[in-house]
């Protein structure tokens, strides 16, 4: 059996409860919930943190953002810094078997020693710098190792056309040999702007327009594949990067995009499409990140992990193929710098949270939440239960220990790029 071909679709903002799938009944998304119907749809599955370039970077090396120093905030057009070239990424670590894009958004870093996406094992970019609300904005496309700016200027309402489209030429082109792509939707990420070629008449407005946009070239892509009989060499992965931001559905979940430690801002869509290897219509509630792809792609492929490397993601492809137990004891959540809170299959403890403008420690007052009677985490049982109160807390104070003087070793503050190094 040949090495799968392998598309993660990454959608940038959308919430747990925007897709039909998932419980959403506002925007219609009938290819991804079929695509769930003849795949596996994870319940339990967590963005490795709230926000879009820490979030990236855990997909990327399968390690949380603090180990590579991109744990705080997002990365601005002026920032000097990125993903480290010492980190072992996903398409890294399937060289030299697989032929591998980026496609969309990449903010991991604009200017060299992190730029181009190609110096991280991509062979080809399609895309954007960073968030398609920063300036100055430039759409790139790669030329071997170096990447040329397109004179026009960036036309947000086809990006998603634009992105589903160099995603099926790659496929096509390298139909005969192992892909991956890493399709990195700016949508729907604000600003939305839907694309009058191709509208959809949603009753959710233009953040409904923008999903159902994607949900129908979901449906183009995987008819496309089929059409190369190719569907059944390839593993399809639909998620997000964090939770809803001004618009979209957390679903059941408390608060949203960059919530501290509230699921809102965690709990993501995770659909997993490939036929005859996962089984069609599974529903698996384990806990999972978006940390396990490295390791599980790996897996799938036939490839070891990264050698010397110590990851935070789990292999999930028993989960997947066979419906086994999740390898996670805890999921820990970060917000920037600080671990926020922590998540086991059970329990979930809530230990930083955001009143108005201020970061607020909640050390002592336990919030401590039975998430399979409350997963909206609306009531704290501590008084109920305080052994497993106490073994939170243990587990948070490991946590921390471990994690939190790593953010020592990135420089706090990043001076602003020069002119001549900037991508544009």
């Amino acid at each position: 059996m040949r090495q799968p071909n392998v598309i993660i679709i990454l959608a940038d903002d959308l919430g747990y409860g925007d897709i039909g799938c998932d419980g959403g009944q506002h925007i219609r998304t009938p290819n991804l919930d079929c695509m769930a119907a003849g795949g596996v749809r994870l319940t339990d599955f967590y963005a490795s943190a709230n926000v879009c370039t820490p979030s990236r970077a855990g997909l990327m090396t399968g390690r949380y953002a603090i180990r590579s120093g991109l744990a705080h905030e997002v990365i601005q057009p002026a920032d000097t810094t990125g993903l480290p070239r010492s980190e072992v990424t996903l398409p890294q670590a399937l060289k030299p078997d697989y032929a591998t894009a980026l496609v969309g958004k990449w903010h991991l870093g604009h200017v060299a020693p992190h730029w181009p996406p190609m110096v991280h094992g991509f062979d080809v970019f399609h895309g954007l710098p960073y968030s398609h609300d920063m300036r100055p904005l430039t759409y790139y496309d790669s030329e071997g190792a170096a990447v040329t700016a397109r004179a026009e200027r960036v036309d947000f309402a086809r990006l998603t056309q634009n992105f589903f489209e160099h995603t099926i030429q790659f496929a096509e082109t390298h139909r005969e040999q192992p892909f991956f792509i890493l399709l990195a939707l700016t949508a729907p990420h604000i600003p939305l702007v839907p694309n009058p070629d191709d509208p959809m008449g949603s009753p959710a407005g233009a953040y409904g327009e923008v999903v159902e946009e994607i949900d129908a070239n979901v449906g183009r892509l995987l008819a496309r594949l089929k059409d190369l009989a190719i569907d059944e060499d390839t593993l399809v992965v639909f998620t997000s990067d964090n939770g809803p931001w001004f618009e979209g559905s957390s679903g059941p979940f408390r608060d949203r995009k960059g919530g501290s430690a509230w699921d809102g801002g965690f709990r993501v869509p995770f659909i997993a499409r490939y036929p005859g290897r996962l089984p069609a219509g599974l529903v698996a509630s384990g806990l999972a990140s978006n940390l396990d792809l490295l390791p599980t792609v790996l897996s799938l492929a036939g490839l070891p992990a990264p050698v010397g490397v110590e990851l935070d993601g789990r292999d999930i492809s028993g989960m997947l193929t066979r419906g086994e137990g999740s390898p996670h004891e805890e999921i820990l959540l970060f917000n920037n710098t600080h671990v926020a809170g922590l998540r086991t299959a059970r329990w979930k403890l809530v230990a930083r949270s955001y009143y108005r403008v201020y970061d607020v420690p909640l050390d002592r007052l336990p919030l401590l939440f039975d998430m399979q009677a409350d997963p909206g985490e609306n009531y704290s049982v501590a008084s109920l239960h305080p052994q497993a109160l106490a073994d939170m807390r243990e587990r948070l104070a490991r946590a921390r220990a471990k994690y939190e003087p790593m953010a020592d070793l990135f420089p706090p503050h990043v001076a602003p790029a020069s002119a001549a190094d900037h991508p544009d």
